[in-house]
């Protein structure tokens, strides 16, 4: 399709629409915004226009995950109270690419949850907070730490960010009787 470039303003009294078309010719809406500037998205936009209102969390199920850009990227993934140790794998990392976790149980778990690079390549950079009697510092060694272990972990909030197609940013905090841990595979 061509591209167009206007001089003054665009208007529409209906709303804008962007979409794509598959290949069998059926389009998807992928941002829209409608006659009253309300914006949706199936895509990783954090706000709907200028109200403030934070797009659907995904929220995981009780199990080990595969964390993907189409359906986190972007957004934020509430972990449940776990029944056993769960994994979530994340993808190869692109720059920008983000995440953020958050734990939506109503107590201290007495599971452990773990968050995977895949492979010691594709390390973490940063570090977490520990918050309980003294506050402390975790880091990831800055080279191989592909794994983040969160042990019967309490409220937490763990932030993602690819910093290329090799490693990934991370900071948050996590309260809880027992230190996280970063690790290699």
């Amino acid at each position: 399709m061509a591209q167009t470039t206007f001089s003054g303003p665009l208007r529409a009294e209906n709303g804008f629409e962007q979409i794509t078309i598959d290949a069998t010719g059926e389009a998807t809406t992928n941002l829209d915004i409608d006659s009253s500037g309300n914006i949706t998205t199936t895509g990783s936009l954090l706000f709907s226009g200028t109200s403030g209102i934070l797009i659907a969390p995904a929220l995981l199920a009780d199990a080990n995950a595969n964390i993907t850009a189409a359906s986190h990227g972007g957004r934020i993934s509430v972990v449940p109270a776990l029944g056993d140790n769960r994994t979530l794998t994340l993808p190869t990392p692109a720059a920008g690419l983000a995440f953020k976790f958050i734990y939506g149980g109503a107590a201290e778990e007495t599971e452990n949850l773990i968050i995977d690079t895949g492979a010691d390549a594709n390390f973490f950079i940063g570090g977490i907070t520990h918050i309980t009697g003294t506050p402390a510092s975790i880091y990831a060694d800055g080279n191989s730490n592909s794994v983040l272990t969160l042990t019967d972990f309490g409220l937490m909030e763990i932030n993602i960010v690819g910093r290329d197609d090799t490693n990934w940013y991370i900071w948050g905090s996590q309260q809880g009787a027992d230190a996280p841990a970063f690790t290699d595979q």
